[in-house]
């Protein structure tokens, strides 16, 4: 009984410090310095900006709580450690994130508690149901998604918004080397449907949270 009840504070005290604490990096914010560099943006620039920085902090959120999930999850102490380290990656995009929208004059999304809570129970089915090489391809296929949602944001990011273009670029890179390690550990590649569905849950939170 103790052991679960370790587990479930353990995941409580994950979820409440990613949906209300402030984050703290472990490494350099790549859009530091650029404000002093780039060209003022425009009142619509910024409002542009924010929107689409707020969906990447969401995103963030729920990349926490689908890491902290899987870890919980599974009794594979080499697996955890890697859950573990990819989210201390993951917790830099949190911070880089909120102290853009910061600077940009603007907040996180009010249905952070929401999308964590949602994300950690996807996550955490997921390495109870499957496998670890089916957690793993959860992994990859997350990422993969992400880093292709991360491209397009670079696309529609103001071209004079050089600081949050930086901090995309890193997390697209990153997110890039987590699919990657997760293959490498032997994830699987998931079904369409599953696929499919993961999209759309992604298409629904991302367009939710680029208003509110």
């Amino acid at each position: 009984m103790s052991f679960h009840i370790d587990h479930f504070l353990i995941g409580l005290d994950d979820a409440l410090r990613t949906v209300f604490a402030q984050q703290h990096a472990s490494r350099p914010n790549p859009g530091l310095g650029q404000n002093q560099l780039q060209i003022p943006l425009s009142a619509e620039e910024k409002k542009r900006s924010a929107a689409l920085m707020r969906v990447n902090h969401v995103g963030e959120v729920c990349a926490q709580a689908l890491y902290s999930a899987q870890a919980l999850a599974t009794h594979n102490p080499k697996l955890i450690a890697q859950f573990d380290q990819a989210r201390i990656e993951e917790n830099d995009h949190l911070s880089w994130t909120h102290d853009r929208l910061k600077e940009l004059g603007s907040r996180p999304s009010y249905l952070n508690p929401l999308w964590y809570a949602g994300a950690f129970a996807l996550g955490f089915a997921v390495g109870k149901i499957g496998k670890d090489a089916v957690s793993l391809g959860f992994v990859m296929e997350t990422e993969k998604q992400v880093e292709a949602h991360l491209v397009s944001h670079l696309k529609s990011l103001p071209l004079t918004d050089t600081a949050s273009r930086a901090i995309v670029e890193q997390m697209a890179l990153d997110e890039a080397k987590h699919s990657r390690e997760a293959m490498k550990a032997g994830g699987v590649d998931l079904p369409a449907p599953f696929k499919l569905f993961m999209k759309l849950s992604a298409k629904v939170m991302t367009t939710l949270s680029y208003r509110i």
